[in-house]
């Protein structure tokens, strides 16, 4: 008689716990059908900037690539010329059109440099 009163604790014990579990299981699902559900209504929204996103860029695609094979060559001998751009000042145009780059003296190149433990102002 005890062991039938002991199952029979245990069995009522048990119960809310398996229910408990079976609302977890399912709150997760829920939680992951609306993550999904969320996600396909974004994919929705953003299909016709996509396309024409990807319709502009086979447009651009032969001029870029045009650009890339003239210019290419050009870019690769002026990075070979300028070591380090930090050591410059930013390209400036002169009133007759002619652009200059100017090379930062010592002092300005200090003076740029931070250093460790200070704040950087934004």
């Amino acid at each position: 008689m005890k062991h039938v009163l002991a199952i029979a604790l245990s069995l009522c014990l048990a119960a809310p716990v398996i229910a408990q579990e079976q609302e977890d299981e399912r709150g997760f699902s829920l939680m992951e059908e609306g993550a999904r559900l969320f996600l396909e209504g974004i994919m929705r929204e953003m299909e016709p900037a996509l396309d024409d996103l990807r319709e502009f860029s086979d447009e651009v695609e032969p001029g870029l690539r045009r650009f890339v094979e003239e210019m290419g060559p050009a870019l690769g001998e002026l990075m070979n010329k300028i070591d380090d751009f930090t050591v410059y000042h930013p390209p400036e145009m002169l009133p007759n059109g002619d652009i200059i780059i100017r090379r930062k003296t010592p002092l300005e190149q200090e003076r740029d440099e931070v250093a460790p433990g200070d704040e950087i102002e934004l």
